[in-house]
């Protein structure tokens, strides 16, 4: 009988990149600026100053979005139910008052985190969905892990939390294994994939920096 190779083994792209990324995810998920928030050791200002660090970036990530939102590529990724602006200007109304616009600043890794974002998502529809990925599976994921603790710690009911509020999408499950569907199917080359995986690779870099820039307890 003549012997026959077995045949390659087929990897998801998005499985490439769960394992490309996951030392990364994990050092930005134990920040000690992240440990501290969810052990109920800063107080709601610090809190605050998260919600006014992701105010900044999602401004630029969701003006991409609109940009994107006409591209063959990255347009299938600019889901509008993943809106956040507006839950973040209403959490940062209820935290800091309706003058909340004058009190906040972005810091350094802030501002270095945007400048990557405006560089490269605006007309680089590889690099728009590698920070696509990064904020809005991590917001579905983790982000609800986090908003329970949040709520129960800092005794904010859903006033102060509505960024991790999806209320436009009924299965979030659902819709995270419609997304990973969405960047397996899509036809990128191998050299694309590379390059999106290494802004991958950057983009949790520059949100870990961002944790870090917000201090310890």
């Amino acid at each position: 009988m003549a012997m026959t190779q077995d045949e390659p083994t087929i990897v998801r792209f998005s499985d490439a990149i769960k394992a490309a990324s996951w030392n990364a995810h994990e050092h930005a998920e134990h920040s000690r600026y992240m440990q501290d928030l969810l052990a109920g050791r800063l107080d709601r200002r610090r809190y605050a100053d998260l919600v006014a660090q992701n105010y900044f970036a999602y401004r630029i990530l969701e003006d991409a979005s609109r940009v994107m939102a006409t591209d063959a590529v990255g347009g299938s990724f600019a889901f509008p139910e993943l809106s956040r602006i507006e839950a973040l200007e209403a959490d940062l109304a209820d935290l800091l008052g309706p003058e909340w616009a004058g009190r906040i600043t972005a810091t350094p890794a802030t501002t270095e985190y945007c400048e990557r974002l405006q560089a490269t998502c605006f007309d680089w529809p590889g690099g728009y969905v590698a920070h696509h990925y990064v904020r809005y599976m991590g917001d579905l994921s983790g982000g609800q892990v986090i908003r329970r603790i949040v709520e129960r710690t800092y005794d904010l009911g859903p006033e102060g939390t509505r960024f991790y509020v999806f209320d436009q999408i009924d299965d979030l499950k659902a819709f995270k294994e419609r997304y990973r569907e969405l960047l397996d199917a899509t036809p990128w080359p191998a050299e694309e994939q590379e390059r999106i995986v290494e802004e991958i690779l950057v983009a949790y870099r520059l949100n870990t920096a961002v944790l870090d820039g917000l201090g310890a307890a």
